[in-house]
This record gives structure tokens, sequence and C-alpha cells, in this order.
């Protein structure tokens, strides 16, 4: 658990300074509105983290498909880090009101992240980021 709780602390921090991520979701950030609270409730902050790229459903999907490593599901909680995309997976169901009051929005993805090397998992989100990067060029 440990493994887990500092690699998303480590990959939430490095995703809130890449220019194409919107806003992260992880309460180990200071930049969370209930950090405090979660420092005093735990010793860690847990494997999930969430992240909005900036765009839509086009540009999740796409940084969801550069990356090669990651496994594409809506599992949650493996040892090995799987990415997500809630609109059309885990809340696809929901109407889009329902989903706007959930916060969750075209540009969401979700990471279960696991325990591999943190420099790996890096790598291939940069994937996605440089394919991002490689189609506003175009």
């Amino acid at each position: 658990m440990r493994a887990h709780c500092d690699n998303a602390l480590e990959l939430a921090t490095w995703l809130e300074q890449q220019p194409e991520v919107e806003h992260v979701y992880y309460a180990g950030l200071e930049s969370h509105p209930q950090h405090a609270l979660a420092k005093k409730q735990q010793k860690g902050f847990g494997g999930v983290l969430s992240f909005c790229l900036k765009g839509g459903r086009e540009e999740a999907w796409s940084f969801i498909d550069a990356t090669r490593m990651i496994s594409i599901t809506a599992n949650l909680g493996d040892v090995k880090t799987t990415i997500t995309h809630p609109a059309t997976t885990t809340h696809g169901r929901l109407t889009p009101e329902d989903k706007s009051r959930a916060g969750i929005t075209e540009n969401l993805l979700r990471l279960s992240v696991g325990i591999e090397a943190v420099e790996d998992l890096k790598t291939d989100l940069y994937r996605g980021f440089q394919m991002l990067q490689n189609a506003s060029n175009t």
C-alpha cells in the first residue's frame, strides 16, 4: 500500500506541472480542498487519482491510446497501473446532468496507480502528452 500511495503522490505532483493538464484531483496534494482533513485522518492518500486534460473526449481517448505500459480498464486496486475514461466507462450510464453534478467531464481520466517504477509510469504518460502536443501542432 505504501508503494501505491508514494507512486500516486509523485505522479499527482508531476501531473500538476504538465501544461496539458487542466486539474489534478488527489487528496495528497496541498491544492486539494480536503487535503488538511485527509492529512489528519490518514497516513497515506491512496493509489487512485484523477486529472483533466485540456480538451475533450477526443483528447482523452487519444491520450489513453498513446500509453503502452498502463492498462486500459475500469478496474481499480491492482498492483499494475490502470487508466480509464470515467465518462464512458464507470459513469457511462449516468445522464449528462448527473455526470455534470458528479464532476465527470469528457476530459477526465482516472488512474489507479500500481507499484511499478514511477519513472516508467511517467514515461508512459509522457507518450500521451507528446501525442497531444503533436496533434496541436498539426
